[in-house]
């Protein structure tokens, strides 16, 4: 894992792109990390990524395993059954 500053990180941004495809590339500034430079493989991953560090997405993950572990959920099968009926 390699770190850069910001403000060489914006002087040399190509490089660094290039550099993250073999690993993340932490953004310091001031000597703290403030961000993360990831290399992207295809757009299911920044899907995955958005949705990951989403709190609309994170509030009904959380409230469905609160339903699930209330007795609450639904089966897979029987939620995949809905879903194509709904079509």
């Amino acid at each position: 894992m390699k770190i850069a500053s910001v403000a060489d990180v914006k002087a040399k941004l190509s490089g660094y792109i290039k550099a993250s495809e073999t690993g993340p590339i932490v953004v310091t500034k001031n000597g703290k990390p403030v961000a993360l430079l990831l290399a992207v493989h295809d757009e299911d991953e920044i899907e995955r990524m958005v949705l990951a560090y989403s709190p609309k997405f994170q509030s009904i993950v959380q409230t469905a395993e609160k339903q699930i572990r209330a007795g609450k959920g639904i089966r897979h099968e029987d939620f995949w059954r809905e879903i194509e009926s709904e079509k």
